[in-house]
């Protein structure tokens, strides 16, 4: 996003997909990630979900608080980058519905990522799902927790390097995909074909899903 780099210090609005907005001063630019920071914190976007980008013309740099350090810090930025120096900064992220999840990454692979939450243990995102990411600050732990009661415990599942060659590894057990927002994203994964996820419900209902529309994962028994 080298067009953007010219627009560095104004007050941008960005559309997400799914009626999402941001507004802040942007601060920095790649080629495929924007990073606003918005008074309080900063808001790193991958372009895959940005709709639009407009000037905001009722507001200035002067109507934020000052800036502040930036969490995550690279000489030039990227979405990979960001996720690489994002592993082990305590960081909220949002995927789907309307509730963001709080958690670390833990590893990076091809086209997906493990994060691990206090809530929901240890999960599995795809890289084209990711919205945003906001990093809290260093000293900030989830819940305030004292962080000698907070230790980091992903799953000991081996990883793929692939989020489908992953899921097979789930065939078998309790999932849940995209937080469970719906009764059809909670069940038993059955098996998985030609990039179809055949999931068996708790009501004995079987559904039939595309995989590359699957947002997160996670399971019970990880």
């Amino acid at each position: 996003m080298d067009l953007f780099q010219k627009k560095i210090g104004a007050v941008i609005d960005v559309e997400l997909l799914g009626d999402k907005w941001h507004t802040g001063i942007l601060v920095d630019a790649g080629q495929d990630i924007l990073v606003i920071y918005n008074g309080e914190r900063y808001i790193y976007i991958p372009s895959f979900h940005i709709l639009n980008v407009s000037m905001n013309t009722k507001k200035s740099s002067t109507d934020f608080s000052a800036l502040t350090e930036k969490p995550i810090n690279s000489d030039k930025i990227s979405y990979r980058k960001m996720l690489m120096n994002s592993k082990g900064v305590f960081t909220e992220i949002f995927v789907s519905g309307f509730q963001p999840v709080h958690g670390y990454i833990t590893h990076i692979m091809t086209n997906y990522f493990e994060f691990y939450s206090p809530v929901y243990k240890t999960m599995f995102i795809p890289l084209i799902h990711l919205k945003w990411l906001i990093p809290y600050s260093d000293y900030h732990t989830p819940y305030l927790l004292d962080k000698n009661c907070f230790p980091v415990n992903p799953s000991d599942l081996p990883l793929s390097r692939s989020f489908e060659e992953q899921l097979r590894k789930l065939e078998g057990k309790i999932v849940v995909f995209d937080l469970g927002r719906t009764p059809n994203k909670i069940g038993l994964l059955k098996e998985i074909e030609n990039n179809i996820v055949h999931m068996i419900t708790a009501e004995g209902k079987t559904f039939y899903t595309n995989i590359q529309h699957i947002k997160s994962v996670h399971s019970p028994t990880m």
